[in-house]
């Protein structure tokens, strides 16, 4: 097992990993609406949802590998309403050949609109 870390997407906001590559897979830990500085981004949901994918595929790059391996993601959003939209924006980040599968659940986020994580595979 190895932890990555990556100054080039938001800190953690405790004492967990931004990812961790255990064998074939890379488990990236829940991202959101922050830049790298730490400063939280609270404008409309399609800008927080893009950084949040944003922060999510530069983990991923960090560990040497890249959304289009991802093989599950996980979605929580503030409010369901943003789903169609969260949609529409998680296509623009997820192309892989086989579409991950993803679970989206209505969370109580306080101050922000998503938070995403996901498992890479990148094996043979």
């Amino acid at each position: 097992m190895r932890a990555i870390s990556t100054d080039n997407a938001a800190p953690v906001g405790g004492p967990f990993s931004q990812a961790v590559i255990a064998g074939d897979f890379v488990y990236l830990a829940g991202a959101v609406p922050r830049l790298p500085d730490g400063t939280w981004v609270r404008g409309a949901f399609a800008e927080q949802a893009h950084l949040t994918f944003t922060n999510l595929a530069r983990v991923a790059e960090a560990a040497g590998s890249d959304l289009d391996h991802a093989v599950r993601v996980g979605v929580y959003l503030r409010e369901w309403n943003d789903f169609a939209e969260m949609n529409t924006i998680f296509a623009q980040y997820f192309k892989g050949l086989v579409a991950p599968v993803r679970t989206t659940l209505p969370v109580a986020l306080s101050g922000f609109d998503i938070e995403a994580d996901a498992v890479l595979y990148t094996g043979p």
